[in-house]
């Protein structure tokens, strides 16, 4: 099955959504499958206003039907609702082919923290995108629940993986012998990380990421240490070296990162909202708390093999598998499946 994935999200961003598609285009290949990726790099693009380290894509039709006739895909999945994203959902409707998408990103609550564009407008927008697929996938059945009652419809469950070979506890301390308090992803409005940084600690705060909120959170915030954008063996090490994981964003519709974490060994502080409720155990992996700064203490006394050990059970091949049944069983609703089982070439619809 060869899988395209239209994204708006892809590198060189650095985003729980580029690395979700990454990972799984590893996996597909192990499992026989391709992933084929439509994305920005396929246009012209834009500085996204107030984050110009995302370049926003210029889709038109022509280009969309004919990287989509290149790559002749037998399922189409749409990654993002952003202008690669509309296009290629446009370019399905056209020729009443079948498509699933994913809810990623809570935008109603990211456009309402740095606009104040209301939510229940941005929610009409996104449910009007997702329920014309065959399936949306949803990555924890507390953001089902949530997108269930505001009316969005064929909701599928699709967790994340995470790589426990690179995230593994290591005897290493980059950041020095006193305790080290972690937070790791974009350093954004939405992610809500003046809450981390304006608790009083014993030790030291560390920020690993790059982004819009970087240059004045330096400024607010001069005793924290600003590491930058990390990767791989680098980023894995910077887990490693931490004592608590704190992740202050209420937004977040899953977290890799908290997986990450885990995988580390690393205790997680978090409040208790979808993404965080859904993935850690209360008291055994994490702490989940209103008070932030109550969540980071206790979770300092948490088992580091045992927080490990709850991550153990999150690997790629199952999020592929369980990834690549959705678009089957979608499909097969959609009326789109051969007799012997694969799906219908898309390229000569």
């Amino acid at each position: 099955m060869r899988i395209l994935v239209a994204t708006d999200a892809w590198r060189p961003q650095v985003n729980g959504v580029v690395r979700t598609y990454e990972q799984l285009s590893r996996a597909a290949l192990v499992a026989g499958d391709e992933i084929v990726v439509l994305s920005p790099s396929d246009y012209n693009t834009v500085p996204c206003p107030t984050y110009p380290q995302i370049r926003l894509a210029l889709p038109n039709v022509n280009t969309t039907s004919r990287r989509i006739s290149e790559l002749r895909p037998d399922a189409i999945h749409i990654a993002t609702e952003g202008p690669v994203g509309w296009m290629t959902r446009a370019y399905c409707r056209r020729r009443k082919l079948p498509f699933t998408t994913s809810f990623h990103t809570r935008f109603p609550e990211y456009l309402s923290a740095r606009f104040q564009v209301p939510e229940a407008w941005t929610y009409a927008v996104q449910r009007r995108f997702h329920n014309s697929a065959a399936g949306m996938m949803v990555a924890t059945p507390s953001l089902a629940k949530d997108l269930k009652a505001r009316g969005f419809k064929r909701i599928q469950s699709w967790t994340r993986g995470v790589d426990t070979a690179l995230f593994r506890p290591r005897p290493v301390r980059r950041f020095g012998p006193d305790p080290v308090f972690l937070y790791v992803g974009r350093i954004a409005t939405e992610k809500n990380i003046e809450a981390f940084l304006s608790l009083a600690l014993p030790g030291r705060k560390v920020v690993v990421g790059d982004g819009p909120q970087l240059d004045g959170l330096k400024l607010r915030y001069p005793d924290a240490h600003f590491a930058g954008e990390q990767t791989g063996e680098d980023l894995a090490q910077c887990y490693a070296s931490a004592d608590v994981f704190v992740f202050p964003s209420r937004t977040d519709t899953f977290g890799i990162v908290l997986l990450e974490a885990m995988a580390s060994g690393l205790p997680i502080a978090a409040f208790p909202v979808t993404g965080p409720r859904d993935i850690l155990r209360n008291g055994v992996s994490g702490i989940l708390d209103e008070d932030l700064g109550n969540a980071v203490v206790d979770a300092q006394h948490l088992d580091r093999v045992v927080v490990r050990a709850n991550a153990l059970k999150f690997s790629w091949t199952q999020t592929y598998q369980q990834f690549a049944s959705n678009i089957r069983l979608a499909h097969r609703g959609a009326g789109s499946v051969k007799a012997n089982g694969s799906l219908a070439g898309i390229a000569s619809a």
